[in-house]
């Protein structure tokens, strides 16, 4: 397939787990890959792992001026946007009692403010035909104990792509989000056999998710295949938000 074929995409947080799994994709359809990341030596390994002339960019998500740089990387050597994928993220435990301010605001810089820096820097690189996909989480609509911020950073990127949706639309730029249920990356590895077991026992397809089918869902929404898709949040979660 080649879907993505002379198109040029950005993915914000793409260094690692899910963003790396979607730039990947993008590559392996065709398209112009650049991929952003915190970590110089990370963002230099996912690039040479992307291949196809895939070019890393070590910037601090919630930074507007690394954003914008960002995307003027992309017009200098595309002349344009098609594709922006928001998924950079954080999530750490707290339970309400446990949740300082701190927590919460550093949640919401990354999460939520980043994303809207970002998709103001690049909005005069985007047009007719271009589209942008935010990663949210099941953790958004599913109560989960101690992920009180994570999960209210996800709602709030749902509610912006549908308010994105209501103003870009007459651009030609359509927004959705893909949320992933507990999918198979370096974090969830890293859980107890008992925690992972615990998490299987509610997803009706029995397993996690992984990376790569999280990416195929991504890349279809902002392919021309989801050509009249806008809006939506995709849960790929293996049926445990439906059933």
């Amino acid at each position: 397939m080649a879907r993505m074929k002379d198109k040029a995409a950005l993915v914000v947080g793409g260094a690692k787990g899910i963003g790396l799994a979607i730039a990947q994709r993008l590559a392996a359809e065709g398209a112009s890959v650049f991929l952003t990341g915190r970590n110089a030596a990370e963002v230099a390994a996912a690039a040479a792992t992307v291949g196809r002339g895939a070019r890393g960019l070590t910037i601090d998500p919630g930074a507007a001026e690394d954003l914008r740089v960002a995307v003027e990387t992309v017009r200098k050597a595309h002349g344009r946007l098609d594709a922006l994928v928001l998924n950079a993220g954080i999530s750490e435990h707290a339970f309400v009692a446990d949740e300082t301010g701190d927590h919460f605001e550093r949640h919401f810089n990354v999460n939520v403010r980043g994303a809207v820096l970002a998709m103001q820097a690049a909005l005069d690189a985007m047009g007719e035909g271009s589209s942008v996909v935010l990663t949210g989480s099941v953790a958004g609509t599913v109560g989960t104990p101690g992920r009180g911020a994570y999960g209210a950073t996800k709602a709030a990127l749902s509610a912006y792509a549908r308010v994105w949706t209501s103003e870009l639309a007459p651009r030609g730029i359509r927004v959705n989000v893909v949320s992933p249920g507990p999918t198979d990356t370096a974090m969830m590895a890293a859980a107890s056999a008992e925690l992972r077991d615990m998490i299987v026992a509610r997803i009706p397809l029995g397993r996690m998710g992984r990376p790569e089918e999280i990416a195929a869902a991504a890349v279809f929404l902002l392919s021309d295949d989801a050509s009249y898709v806008a809006g939506v949040e995709l849960m790929v979660d293996g049926g445990l938000v439906a059933v």
